[in-house]
């Protein structure tokens, strides 16, 4: 059985990335609002979609807050591995709001292109400035904690982030055009908002792509395999080693390693030996590792 100390671990990082994901909901709450107000009296569709996109942010950051919640619950009976996949599981259908946000601002934008309105106001690159300043400060932030923690939706979540700072600096060149050019140009921030879409579908298919490996337990990194091999080479009584799989279970890895020992030894010496190992690796809380498996097979 696994130690509890090791659910304790991932549970921990379960319950700081949902307490980030809840500030994430505040930012975007705060910047739809702001955005929308900006949109409607300076004039600007690229501002008004943004303000819907920090809407369906509020949605799907709701779901990978739910995700890390249910993520940071132990096993039990009818899961025995854990509650990790509810994790990538929240990211994939993030990856899905991506796509079909991207789709619905494309068809909006391409609606305000072809029906004349009147041209942006000034000081709504103000607002747009102030956007992509919070919203690339957050990615990066986001970012950071994802990686600390091994989270693929928290990533998912940077990017994110990151996609709404990139619309914006979009629409932002958009009105610029739109103000410089003068009459004529007014729909240059609806194109703006119509070439971000495509960036925004980009991040998008690297989101679903990365969420959809976890959920279909793709292999770890060569670098994170390497890392435990070497740590089960080191275990007294280990000769070598035949197969190591790693797959990743939300916040944490599961591992089935095969470890080779010299063939004379009695069974409860292989158990002993079959258990350091296990403890090792369980121990190496860097490497987030819930569970591990371990076959011993005889040499000579």
């Amino acid at each position: 059985m696994t130690p509890p100390d090791t659910h304790a671990r991932t549970a921990r990082r379960a319950n700081d990335s949902a307490r980030l994901v809840l500030r994430g909901i505040l930012l975007n709450a705060i910047l739809a609002a702001v955005k929308l107000a900006g949109g409607i009296f300076g004039h600007t569709y690229a501002l008004i979609a943004d303000a819907a996109e920090s809407m369906l942010d509020i949605l799907s950051s709701t779901l990978v807050w739910a995700g890390f919640r249910v993520a940071a619950r132990p096993p039990d009976a009818n899961h025995p591995y854990g509650h990790g996949k509810a994790e990538p599981l929240a990211g994939l259908i993030v990856a899905l709001f991506v796509f079909a946000m991207a789709g619905w601002v494309a068809s909006s934008a391409v609606h305000e292109i072809r029906t004349p309105h009147q041209g942006p106001e000034w000081w709504t690159l103000l607002v747009l400035a102030g956007v992509i300043v919070a919203k690339t400060w957050f990615s990066r932030r986001m970012g950071v904690a994802g990686e600390e923690v091994g989270s693929t939706a928290l990533g998912i979540e940077a990017m994110h982030h990151w996609s709404d700072a990139m619309t914006s600096a979009a629409a932002f060149v958009g009105i610029s055009i739109a103000l410089w050019g003068g009459k004529g140009w007014e729909t240059a921030d609806d194109w703006a908002a119509l070439f971000a879409c495509v960036i925004i579908a980009f991040n998008g298919f690297g989101m679903f792509t990365k969420a959809l490996g976890d959920v279909m337990d793709a292999a770890a990194p060569e670098k994170l395999e390497n890392e435990i091999r070497g740590i089960a080479l080191a275990v007294p009584g280990v000769i070598e080693l035949h197969k190591v799989r790693v797959r990743k279970s939300g916040l944490s890895h599961l591992v089935d390693i095969q470890v080779r020992v010299e063939g004379t030894l009695t069974v409860r010496e292989g158990h002993t030996i079959a258990h350091a190992v296990k403890d090792a690796l369980v121990a190496s809380a860097a490497h987030s590792i819930s569970d591990v498996i371990v076959h011993i097979e005889p040499v000579g």
